[in-house]
């Protein structure tokens, strides 16, 4: 019995990578990320949407990445030392996503996920799977597949 319950909590238990975009936290699975590397400018595309900085090469791979922030539509600060690309895979493509700084590794339980407000802003609800109340504040937990459903269009750009 004791086995089950074990497996149960563990099925209930998520594994998420916070960070910050200006004075707001997200966060998202860490099942999706590939790697966090430190900022680098990428190599601009004409006539990209404002969102998508660039590409980049990683290791023979060429990569789009994503202001995250402007994606989100919220503040985020001057690139710095502290800014990072994170890695992930989106569905069958890999982005990265430009961050002001990673701020933890958490784990959470489903539990804790509550649904996100509706307060009448531009937000895409859809873009995220919910609210996460920490001791450090609220974190958004973002939904990768849901923002990034057209990924393959900028990739192929």
């Amino acid at each position: 019995m004791e086995a089950t319950s074990s497996a149960q909590s563990q099925a209930t238990t998520l594994e998420i990578i916070a960070f910050h975009l200006g004075d707001q936290q997200f966060c998202i699975k860490t099942t999706s990320i590939r790697e966090i590397r430190a900022w680098a400018a990428a190599t601009a595309l004409p006539h990209a949407p404002p969102h998508v900085l660039g590409m980049m090469n990683l290791r023979g791979s060429v990569i789009p990445i994503i202001n995250l922030a402007a994606k989100l539509g919220v503040q985020s600060s001057v690139h710095t030392s502290r800014s990072a690309i994170v890695v992930a895979e989106v569905g069958s493509s890999t982005i990265g996503l430009v961050v002001d700084r990673v701020s933890d590794i958490l784990s959470i339980g489903n539990g804790q996920i509550q649904p996100v407000p509706d307060f009448g802003t531009e937000f895409d609800p859809t873009f995220s799977y919910g609210i996460i109340p920490l001791d450090q504040g609220m974190v958004c937990f973002l939904n990768l597949d849901q923002m990034f459903a057209n990924i393959e269009q900028v990739a192929a750009a």
